[in-house]
């Protein structure tokens, strides 16, 4: 596996407003023809996508960046964190890109970012076509999203900020590896590494400002929801069904809600498919890509 910092050597921190204020923004780009724009999830980085980037970028021009508050992109510790600002985010870097048209590769945090993207894309608020878009675990129906326990903590006002104050490296490891199936267990190493996306910038202290996207999925149901059932843009799920937080449980909801879908669900494999069953993965994406 490469490292997270091989990761950031390869792309670049460029400086963009995002709201009212300037923020730099790690951002990573190769390949060329159609783009394609990865989404990644809580509580990590955009180097979740490592093991599938060659695939992608040998067939596309891949576009992957940090959220704002992930990775390598600016974490300020006194910031209201949204969906709606990182969607805002993606159209930035879109614009800054000249991206006119992309497909969309997305995962749990990642995945919510993509269901407002379709409420504008279908609303013809959003200047992409957006072609197909490929979803991994997460949370796309709010009642049935099981947060873990550590997620659970950082949702308490109380709890939360001081949680920050006591995880580290050990504990992230623990509480992380309980959403990876028991057959495909991450390493140390692997852990390591995405312990180092996290903690980098003293990211492990604003979990607590990050996982308001629970509340941000709930207060905004209704609408992401109905983006998802009812979009005109081609959707794709590749599933793992052991996933204790959005798992096979999520995708009988999916099968019974959009069966017009393509529903790829891999029985052995927990809430991270492309670190899991990169191989999976890689071929569903180049199946569904092109």
């Amino acid at each position: 596996m490469s490292s997270f910092d091989e990761w950031v050597v390869a792309g670049a921190r460029r400086t963009f407003r995002v709201g009212a204020h300037e923020r730099g923004i790690f951002v990573r780009t190769a390949g060329a023809g159609e783009w394609c724009t990865l989404f990644h999830g809580f509580p990590t980085s955009s180097f979740d996508w490592h093991h599938v980037w060659d695939t992608l970028s040998a067939r596309r021009h891949v576009l992957a960046f940090d959220f704002l508050g992930f990775g390598d992109s600016d974490k300020p510790a006194d910031h209201d964190y949204s969906i709606m600002e990182q969607a805002d985010l993606a159209e930035i870097l879109w614009r800054a890109h000249g991206v006119r048209r992309t497909a969309l590769v997305v995962h749990d945090y990642g995945v919510s970012v993509a269901q407002e993207i379709l409420a504008r894309h279908d609303a013809g608020q959003l200047g992409v076509d957006i072609p197909v878009a490929v979803f991994l675990n997460g949370g796309v129906y709010p009642d049935l999203h099981r947060p873990q326990p550590a997620q659970l903590i950082l949702l308490d006002p109380v709890k939360g900020p001081a949680l920050g104050n006591l995880i580290n490296e050990e504990t992230f490891a623990h509480g992380l590896s309980a959403t990876f199936s028991p057959a495909h267990q991450p390493d140390r190493e692997e852990l390591r590494q995405l312990w180092l996306s996290v903690s980098r910038r003293d990211g492990h202290r604003i979990g607590h400002r990050l996982i308001q996207y629970i509340r941000d999925r709930q207060r905004h149901r209704a609408r992401w929801v109905d983006a998802l059932e009812t979009t005109s843009v081609p959707r794709h799920f590749i599933w793992g069904d052991l996933d204790p937080v959005s798992g096979g449980h999520m995708a009988d909801r999916i099968a019974e809600r959009i069966p017009t879908s393509q529903l790829i669900r891999v029985a052995d494999v927990g809430h991270w498919p492309q670190l899991e069953a990169a191989d999976v993965v890689a071929e569903q994406l180049r199946r569904v890509l092109g």
